[in-house]
């Protein structure tokens, strides 16, 4: 199992997989905005359009080169594409990050006071992670920046963990989770795709270390 997670191809298929249902509603959102045909449950976000397309076209740009960036492919054979869309990867994650503070403020008794707390932590934490991050490739500490880039990515990407969990009770029942349970779910799905990247992020500075000590 372990020698099959290693091939260049498994990870960011792995990725892409789970996060394609929130890069494709992403993308929805981003041909809707603009053309003003948003559905009337979202109409209330017509008055933060600046906001809204920048959450969800960040939003699918970060989903869909996340997976392409840790690729080992991309970066041993391409360096400079590597370097691009790195950069095109962090500006994404910084658009969502604070567009998704912005419609917290905007907005905020959409959700209930966990949730709206969980969002606003996330938030401020995708933008931490991408600042530490870039801080570390300047530095040429690329190890400090892989593992930063990983939990960025994780953070960012918290809200498709959500989407699988809440996605079939939804089509089951034909009304979003509510009540402090799906509050829970909901802040606890997001912190399992953390704690995820935190054990990936061991594992390999463990595998690291290991092979530089043999």
């Amino acid at each position: 199992m372990t020698r099959y997670l290693t091939k260049p191809i498994v990870v960011p298929a792995v990725l892409l997989f789970f996060s394609i249902l929130t890069i494709l509603f992403a993308l929805v959102q981003v041909v809707q905005i603009p053309l003003g045909a948003l559905p009337p449950d979202s109409q209330r976000l017509n008055v933060v359009p600046v906001s809204h397309f920048a959450h969800a076209a960040g939003g699918a740009i970060f989903g869909i080169l996340g997976p392409i960036q840790f690729g080992r492919v991309l970066a041993a054979k391409y360096g400079r594409l590597h370097r691009i869309m790195g950069r095109i990867f962090v500006g994404a994650g910084a658009a969502l990050a604070l567009s998704s503070l912005a419609l917290i403020w905007h907005f905020p008794d959409t959700h209930t006071p966990l949730v709206t707390l969980g969002r606003l932590v996330f938030g401020i934490a995708l933008g931490v992670a991408l600042t530490i991050a870039m801080v570390a490739i300047r530095q040429r500490n690329f190890t400090r920046h892989r593992d930063w880039m990983i939990r960025s990515y994780a953070i960012g990407i918290g809200a498709t963990v959500v989407a699988i969990v809440f996605l079939p009770i939804y089509a089951i029942t034909g009304l979003p989770p509510t009540g402090l349970t799906a509050d829970t779910a909901f802040i606890g799905s997001w912190t399992v795709c953390v704690i995820f990247a935190e054990a990936l992020v061991r594992r390999l500075n463990r595998t690291t270390t290991q092979g530089l000590t043999t």
